[in-house]
Order: C-alpha cells, then sequence, then structure tokens
C-alpha cells in the first residue's frame, strides 16, 4: 500500500513538473510573439516615416526650386529649331558612284559563307514546298 502511495505522489510530482515546463513554454513564446508584434510596429513607422520623408523630397515644386537654382538649363523655344536648308552639307563619299558598297559587301560575304541550313531563334525553319 505504501509503495502505491509512493507512486502517486511521484506521479503528481511529475505531472506538476511537466504541467510547470508547458506553462515557462508557453509564457517565453507569448513573450517572444509579443517582442515580434512589438518589432514589426516598429518597422511598420519606419517604413511610414521613410514614405513620408520620400514624399517630401520627391514634392514637385521641390524639385522645380532645385532645378532652376542648380541647373543653368532654360526653356527650350519654338525659335531655336533651325531649318532644314541650313544643315551642313553631306560629308563625302568613301567610294566611288560605280562600286558597291565596302560594308555592304562584307555583310553579303558574311551570309554567305554561313550555313544556310542553320536555325536560330525560337521560330522553326518553313519547309521548302515543291
Amino acid at each position: 500500500m505504501r509503495f502505491i502511495h509512493l507512486l502517486v505522489i511521484g506521479a503528481l510530482i511529475f505531472a506538476a513538473a511537466y504541467v510547470y515546463r508547458i506553462k515557462m513554454d508557453s509564457t517565453a513564446r507569448v513573450e517572444k510573439v509579443l517582442r515580434l508584434h512589438a518589432e514589426i510596429r516598429e518597422q511598420r513607422d519606419a517604413i511610414a516615416q521613410l514614405r513620408s520623408e520620400w514624399a517630401k523630397l520627391d514634392a514637385p515644386l521641390r524639385l522645380q526650386g532645385l532645378v532652376e537654382r542648380h541647373l543653368p538649363l532654360k526653356p527650350v523655344n519654338g525659335t531655336q529649331y533651325d531649318s532644314l536648308r541650313n544643315l551642313p552639307d553631306r560629308p563625302p563619299r568613301m567610294f566611288r558612284p560605280g562600286e558597291p558598297d565596302p560594308i555592304g559587301s562584307m555583310i553579303n560575304t558574311i551570309e554567305a559563307a554561313s550555313d544556310p541550313d542553320s536555325v536560330t531563334g525560337s521560330v522553326p525553319q518553313p519547309e521548302d514546298k515543291q
């Protein structure tokens, strides 16, 4: 009989210790959640502050004042454009009028040397219909 009493007392002590451990774990987790909520609130406040600062820095009137103060730009008038007849002369040709274009002939040589059956890109090559 005494053995059963000792066994029950031991089980009660074990149960009390287990419940105490569960309570301490839950208390620690609640504190962690509260800390995280406080950190989230701080981060949201910091984001709101940065957004308001950005809105202040990005205000059109402020930017216009900075442009007028620091950039020596003037508005463009319609009279600043010149007519086509005042354009400079065309530069001299690098080849005679009867000769083929040297750059065009290089491109044609490269195209002729490449494999005509090779396909590039994702579009399939069309079949030859006879």
